[in-house]
């Protein structure tokens, strides 16, 4: 007998897609156990005995796990492929990494920095999951227009969207003539979170760039270049 997991694991362990993405791809239909159809959440399945398949592609686990750390450049989409034709992060390893990779989380268009690429689902998963409070710290550069009170607001959480965000570690680095030099670190990853954020206490980011995710930082990496991470750094951030 091999080991029994829910069906949304065994596609992470597959390097198909994160735990959450799964859950997607079984809601919309698109997953089959054994030939039949899955669209609820909970099946189960045995490693080594059920068949699954996405899209009608039959799935494995992958025999390599690869855990990335890119210094995203500004213009790159953090996915895959792009409807738009744009370049994407993968474009940036695909000379050198031939195994199907995809980012964890994602860094919007005009953002930089510290980025990473795994085919491992369950890593995702550990590094993305609000649950676990692995803060990300950025560095933003912004407009005039920051206040104590828009400082003390984004230390509490503020209103975006639909939703209030937690509360943020914030300090101010320098301030020039090129703009006010922040850093802070959130811990949720929605999207263009820090620059709406800034939006909602008044100011507009001018640069944005990731510096850290928890402890692992982007240190003196090279904009574009890419490097594996640490067996330190891949322990830490799945047991953060």
């Amino acid at each position: 007998m091999g080991e029994i997991v829910r069906l949304q694991k065994y596609i992470a362990m597959c390097g198909k897609a994160s735990r959450r993405k799964a859950e997607e791809l079984i809601a919309d239909g698109r997953v089959k156990v054994n030939g039949e159809k899955v669209s609820e959440q909970g099946v189960k399945v045995e490693i080594g005995a059920d068949r699954v398949s996405v899209d009608g592609e039959e799935i494995s686990l992958v025999s390599k796990k690869y855990y990335i750390m890119l210094n995203k450049p500004v213009g790159y989409v953090s996915t895959v492929s792009d409807q738009f034709d744009r370049p994407t992060v993968v474009d940036l390893l695909s000379e050198e990494i031939k195994t199907r990779i995809f980012p964890v989380g994602r860094l919007d268009y005009e953002t930089e920095g510290l980025l990473l690429l795994t085919n491992d689902g369950d890593f995702t998963y550990r590094v993305t999951h609000p649950k676990f409070e692995l803060g990300k710290t950025y560095i933003a550069t912004v407009g005039a227009g920051l206040t104590v009170a828009g400082i003390n607001a984004l230390k509490r959480g503020v209103k975006i969207d639909d939703y209030k965000t937690s509360p943020a570690e914030v300090e101010i680095l320098d301030s020039n003539q090129g703009g006010t030099y922040v850093k802070i670190t959130i811990h949720e990853g929605r999207n263009r979170q820090v620059r709406k954020m800034f939006e909602a206490v008044g100011v507009k980011v001018k640069e944005l760039k990731r510096v850290s995710i928890g402890k692992v930082e982007l240190g003196n990496l090279p904009l574009g270049r890419w490097r594996y991470l640490t067996e330190h750094e891949i322990h830490y951030l799945l047991n953060s």
